[in-house]
Parts: structure tokens; C-alpha cells; sequence
């Protein structure tokens, strides 16, 4: 398989302060990664690096082979990458189907598809952003970032503050995209065990550094591993 993605060396911060260090890996086109830590070692910061929204410090973001560390975070949506942040983002003043068209690119993933996949954003379609349940926003801005037809897709937190009923339909929607659609993707999840499910990979994050990089059947057979590495102290 191609490589899709690649970070070298990356050391990445707010302002003055640093809070990724030398971080590298490489990910091919359809690989599924689970992106785990405690909280505040530099999970989220790393999605938004590859975005384009931390000062880069030193290091390099290959996407598709080009550097893309000083490319705009526009540009890099265009080129393929999918975010889904943690803060949803809905806008009041748009319908579901508003935020859906609004950033439709030409590809696979349109209206038909997305509703196939999310049937309770087809039955409400009309309705404002701010209209809907919490599960409902998450499922939208997962749908908005298919609706772009990305290479990748970075999920931030996807199920967190979520009902069962609503982590289940996610965790079957995230399943068919990397099981059936091919998609590539990065999950950031508290739940570890659920993220090492949903992935073939994992990488364990403390203080801004990889500290495990493993395939995440391994590390889920391993829960005396698994607890050292992301549980509290």
C-alpha cells in the first residue's frame, strides 16, 4: 500500500510552549490507528498539528509524499484530510442538510450516502444544528467531514459524554468505514479498550512523546500493559 501520511520528527506547540516532541510514524492508505494517553499528554494536540493549528517547532508532515507542515489548514481539508474535533461545531443558522452540502466536495460520499449511513440525519434534515440531541450533533460532524470525501479521517473524543444506545450506531458506523469503505483513521478515545477495537494500530502518547507503538489486538490481549500505559496513577 501507498504511503498516506507520515510525521517525522514533529515537535509542535501553542506559543511558547511545547507539547508534541519528536513524534514519528507512518501510516499507509486504509490503515486504522488509535491514538491513546491520559489526559494532557498531547492527543488532541496532535490532530490539530496535522491540521495546521499549532506552531510547528521542527520536524516534517508528509501527506502523500509533500511536506505539508506550512500549508494552510483550508488547503489541507481539500487535500484529503477529514477532521472531526471534539467541539462539534454546529451552526445554529444551518439545517442538517445546510451543513452537509455546504462543504460537499465531488466524490463517493454525498447526500445519499451519508444518509444510508446516518438514517436519523435523513429524518432530520430540516432541522437547525442547534436542534439536536448531542448524539446527533457527533454523528453530523462526522457526516459533514465524509461529505468532503477525505483520504483520512481524525476523530477527536467521538464518544465522549455519549449514550450507550448512541456509542453503539458510532461504533458501527466507524467499524464500516474502516472495515468496508477503506477509509484511513486516526481515533482519539478515553475509552481505550473501545478505540483498540474499532483499529488495527495503536500508539500510546505520554508527555508529548510515543512511548508504544504496537498493533492493537496485542495491546488489548496485554490489559496489565494497557493500564500501565493510559490508566491514571
Amino acid at each position: 500500500m501507498a504511503e498516506l501520511l507520515a510525521l517525522e520528527n514533529v515537535t509542535a506547540g501553542y506559543g511558547e510552549s511545547v507539547v508534541l516532541e519528536d513524534v514519528s510514524f507512518v501510516m499507509q492508505e486504509g490503515d486504522s490507528l488509535a491514538l491513546l494517553g491520559r489526559n494532557g499528554v498531547g492527543k488532541t494536540s496532535l490532530l490539530v498539528t496535522l491540521m495546521g493549528l499549532t506552531r510547528m517547532r521542527g520536524g516534517a508532515i508528509r501527506w502523500v509524499g509533500q511536506d505539508i507542515a506550512r500549508r494552510a489548514t483550508h488547503q489541507r481539508a481539500r487535500d484529503g484530510l477529514g477532521w472531526v474535533p471534539q467541539e462539534r461545531h454546529m451552526f445554529p443558522s444551518l439545517t442538517v442538510e445546510e451543513h452537509l452540502t455546504v462543504v460537499a466536495r465531488p466524490g463517493r460520499w454525498n447526500l445519499a450516502k451519508v444518509y444510508e449511513v446516518f438514517p436519523r440525519l435523513r429524518e432530520r434534515r430540516a432541522n437547525m444544528g442547534n436542534q439536536l440531541s448531542g448524539g446527533e450533533q457527533q454523528m453530523l460532524a462526522i457526516a459533514r467531514a465524509l461529505m468532503t470525501n477525505p483520504r483520512i479521517l481524525l476523530l477527536d473524543e467521538p464518544m465522549e459524554g455519549l449514550a450507550p444506545i448512541i456509542v453503539q450506531e458510532l461504533v458501527r458506523v466507524i467499524r464500516r468505514l474502516v472495515a468496508e469503505e477503506g477509509m484511513s483513521v486516526i481515533v482519539v478515545e478515553q475509552h481505550a479498550r473501545l478505540a483498540l477495537s474499532l483499529t488495527a494500530r495503536a500508539i500510546v502518547l505520554d508527555r508529548g512523546r510515543i512511548v508504544h507503538d504496537s498493533d492493537s489486538a496485542s495491546l488489548l490481549a496485554d490489559g496489565e500493559k494497557l493500564d500501565r500505559l493510559v490508566s491514571v496513577a
